[in-house]
């Protein structure tokens, strides 16, 4: 699936409205590069295969200081649909960020 992935985003990247107020809030402030290089050097951490907007995936990469990102996109024919991206919670995710915490609730 990262191949797939990684071959949508070589021909465009869009980003939805939610990507783009995720990635430009003043807390997370992703840049375009970090999110390319999650996407080209990211690791596929969970698939979402019968998601509404087709099939999904997450992608965890490093940013700029090391630091964790998470990519949720969807590839199609034409490109690489970002949904949302965001900096993985200590909380919410294990000491990798790979794995979702059980204890973690709503």
């Amino acid at each position: 699936m990262i191949e797939i992935i990684r071959k949508a985003a070589s021909k465009k990247i869009v980003y939805t409205p939610h990507a783009m107020t995720q990635i430009t809030n003043l807390e997370r402030m992703i840049e375009p590069d970090e999110l390319r290089k999650v996407i080209d050097t990211g690791e596929l951490v969970e698939n979402y295969p019968y998601d509404m907007r087709g099939n999904t995936s997450l992608i965890l990469g490093r940013g700029t200081n090391n630091r964790p990102i998470h990519v949720v996109c969807t590839p199609t024919d034409f490109c690489l649909m970002i949904i949302t991206a965001y900096i993985p919670s200590e909380i919410k995710w294990s000491h990798d960020f790979k794995t979702r915490e059980k204890t973690w609730s709503v």
